[in-house]
Parts: C-alpha cells; structure tokens; sequence
C-alpha cells in the first residue's frame, strides 16, 4: 500500500468527496459482474445518505488526495427496505448488523491489501458501534453469461478468508440498465455475513 492513505470519514467529512466517490463507482461497477450503466446524478443522490446517517462511515484510499478506492458501511437499520426486509424472521435482529455497502478500487490498485484493510476497517466501525453481525450482498450472474471474462475470477474465496459465509437462503433485487442492454432488469443479490467477535 506504498503512497496510498487510508483514512475513515464520517458525516460531512464525506461532502467534499461526493463527486470522486460517484465517479469511482460508475468506472468500477461498470466492469462484469455488475456491467452497470452509471447514471451521476443517481450516484450522488444514493452516495449522500452516507453523509446523513447515523453511524455510517466511508472507508477512502487516496494517493496523493486522488481517490482511488472507497468503501462503505452503515448500520442495517438505515438502509433501504429492500435490504432490510431480507432480514426478517431470521436469527440476525436488523439493529444487530451493521451493513457493507460496497468496496470498489481503480484496477491497478489491485493485489495490494486495500481490500484487507478496507474490512478491518469496517469491521472496527461496527465494533465500535457494538454490532454483532457484518453483513453485504453481492451480485449473482449466471455462469455462461455473455460479457463475463474468460479470466473472471469472483471474489467469494476472498470474502471466505475474510470469516464471510454465504447465506443462500437470503437475497434481495436490484434494478439498473446494463452496458449492454436498453432498459433496466432486475438483479438478484445473495447476502453474506460474519458474527463480529
């Protein structure tokens, strides 16, 4: 992580960063398995609730004040319903997780342990919010789609060393246009989840 800072901002701290951040996510996300459409003006809109949230944080590394990777986390309590609602009836009380928005990282930043401390550094936030439970979905595409790369590699192995165990049982949708589609579809993501010690 030579030259790169990693640093935790709060509330407004994170203003200032709203245009680099919306950015950053419609270059990453644009890639398989997501192949989002970026829309900025969605971005800034979804990316402002990290700045009015209690107990929410964005986890930046920044080379040089270049934001070239960022991570997100909030208390499950105040995200939207569609995550929330998965949680219900299930042994993981909402106000007990603390939820992961997402973790994206310009691709030569790869490969050098920003991912491993994106999570540490989440997880010491939910920690110190007292949450029992770490929590994110991911996006689940089909195994012969058309656009995924030969050399794709999902990042379950990794989340699996991180102490993440997938939940098949629970899932959500989201809706966004595809890079290669011209309306919008509904997406299915799995949760995964890890008791905080």
């Amino acid at each position: 992580m030579a030259g790169v800072r990693i640093k935790k901002f709060t509330g407004s701290e994170i203003l200032q960063y709203l245009d680099d951040l919306a950015a950053l996510r419609i270059e990453v996300f644009r890639s398989f398995p997501y192949l989002y459409d970026g829309n900025e003006a969605y971005e800034k809109d979804y990316l402002s609730t990290y700045t009015r949230a209690e107990g929410s944080a964005v986890i930046l590394a920044l080379e040089h004040e270049e934001v070239v990777g960022a991570s997100t986390c909030i208390p499950l309590v105040e995200e939207t319903e569609a995550i929330k609602k998965a949680f219900e009836g299930t042994e993981y009380p909402v106000e007990d997780v603390m939820y992961f928005g997402e973790s994206v990282l310009k691709e030569s930043y790869r490969g050098r342990g920003i991912g491993v401390e994106f999570f540490r550094q989440r997880e010491g936030h939910a920690h110190n919010l007292k949450k029992k439970y770490a929590s994110f979905c991911a996006v689940e595409r089909r195994a012969d789609h058309p656009l995924k790369p030969e050399n794709y590699k999902p990042l379950h192995g990794f989340w699996e060393k991180r102490g993440y165990t997938r939940l098949p049982q629970l899932e959500t949708t989201m809706r966004w246009k595809d890079i290669d589609q011209q309306q919008e579809t509904d997406k299915t993501f799995k949760f995964w989840i890890k008791e905080l010690r």
